[in-house]
């Protein structure tokens, strides 16, 4: 399904959770290889989630990740070109892959990403994209029938639904909402919709199948990325 621009959303949108590396020493460092190795392998639509972080740690995270961005997407001969995030200060030049930020609008601007993502406890969708303006991506969270509903009354660019099956990448989830879940929010929205919550590559297929136009993915990457991005995009296509 197409955004407003014209885009289409990718089958897949990944997301890179800073909580899923708490225990590297360098996590910028991580994150940084933990993107460029999701970029390698195709993704086109990463999202960066801290739900601990320091703003400090946040925006070097985020301006890592646009570096990597550059450096993997522009003509080898032009990386020598580029600075580093932190020292431009610049949007990224190539758009093959969007970043979007969760939670942080603000941070989303400073560290030069593409769009946002807030949910039901944060900034309102109307409250984001003010500070982002209409040419950023903006998406919400939802959890329910009543929720997607008033999503769809939005400006958001997607909606995300969920969890479709139990998931541990939050400490207190949502009940879950099954395949019969997703079907419902098909129902109620034509905006691209996005699926999240225990998809792995094991499900993702049916989800895809129950009206999803996207499925959000965390713990099914973490172990090598580039292979388990390109096994997702070929099951999805």
């Amino acid at each position: 399904m197409e955004h407003r621009d014209g885009n289409v959303l990718p089958r897949l949108y990944c997301i890179v959770d800073a909580g899923c590396f708490a225990e590297t020493p360098d996590l910028t460092a991580r994150i940084s290889v933990f993107t460029r190795a999701l970029i390698e392998g195709g993704a086109t639509l990463i999202q960066y989630r801290n739900k601990s972080g320091n703003s400090r740690q946040m925006v070097a995270d985020a301006r890592e990740m646009v570096r990597v961005k550059q450096i993997a997407e522009l003509p080898k001969c032009r990386t020598a070109e580029l600075k580093t995030g932190s020292e431009s200060g610049q949007r990224p030049i190539a758009n093959g892959t969007r970043l979007i930020l969760n939670d942080r609008p603000d941070i989303c601007l400073i560290a030069g990403f593409d769009g946002v993502h807030v949910g039901q406890d944060d900034l309102s969708l109307e409250a984001a994209r003010r500070i982002v303006g209409n040419g950023l991506w903006t998406g919400v969270s939802t959890h329910n029938p009543e929720q997607v509903a008033e999503a769809d009354r939005t400006s958001a660019d997607y909606v995300a639904v969920g969890p479709v099956y139990a998931t541990a990448s939050k400490a207190n989830p949502d009940p879950v909402i099954g395949l019969d879940g997703v079907r419902r929010a098909r129902e109620l929205t034509r905006k691209p919709l996005v699926a999240i919550g225990g998809i792995t590559r094991k499900n993702a297929r049916a989800v895809i199948d129950a009206g999803a136009d996207s499925v959000a993915v965390i713990s099914d990457l973490l172990n090598d990325p580039r292979h388990a991005v390109e096994e997702f995009l070929s099951m999805l296509a």
